[in-house]
């Protein structure tokens, strides 16, 4: 009986010595092991660091894209204003030829006006006349006037907006290069990342053979 129990208590006692082994084996990996976990911990964080690096580098493709399009949207409009500017300095032109002649035709009706007043006499009909086409000729030059300030107003108009939309244009410009730059930079970190995955994967086959 006394025998029997000591081989009990025996078979107890190595059971309970390989539990404790397995785990002392269990709480300290060996190198190898070590080495695995960290390349497989290595490679999710690649992972990760490629995932986001992607995302930076398509939201910086899109900022981009949104660039190019004000970029050309605003030299569209700066060409406009530019065909309005051209269109109003030849309607500024033109109407100051206009005026500038409807001028010399009242300078003129007043030297008719002079002459015939102190021929005719002031009531004469050739004194009505030249009084007709003074008025006449002052209308017109005073509707000359009007359209030229007019003119002007739409010049300076046209030049502020031209002037708006060539500062845009400034600021797509330097909006695109920034954009640019940081998609080459993320570019290039998703090129590292993907050399840094390729090498944790490597250096995991390796330390898994090692085994």
């Amino acid at each position: 009986m006394k025998a029997e129990l000591m081989v009990r208590r025996g078979v107890l006692a190595m059971a309970f010595a390989g539990f404790l082994a397995a785990g002392a084996y269990a709480q300290d990996p060996t190198p190898q092991q070590q080495d695995t976990q960290n390349d497989k911990k290595d490679i999710r964080q690649d992972k990760k660091d490629l995932a986001k690096d992607r995302a930076d580098r398509n939201a910086d493709q899109r900022d981009i894209n949104k660039d190019k399009r004000d970029l050309s949207k605003d030299r569209a409009d700066r060409n406009a204003d530019q065909r309005d500017i051209n269109h109003d300095k030849r309607d500024l032109s033109k109407d100051r030829t206009d005026r500038n002649a409807d001028q010399r035709d009242i300078n003129k009706d007043k030297r008719d006006l002079t002459r015939d007043d102190a021929k005719y006499g002031a009531n004469s009909s050739e004194a009505k006349a030249d009084r007709k086409d003074l008025r006449a000729d002052r209308a017109d030059r005073n509707k000359d006037q009007r359209d030229i300030n007019h003119d002007k107003t739409d010049l300076a108009k046209d030049r502020a907006d031209r002037n708006a939309d060539q500062r845009d244009i400034n600021h797509d410009k330097k909006g695109l290069t920034k954009d640019r730059k940081d998609r080459n930079k993320d570019q290039k970190d998703i090129n590292k990342d993907k050399r840094d995955l390729h090498k944790d994967r490597k250096d995991l086959r390796k330390d898994r053979k090692g085994r």
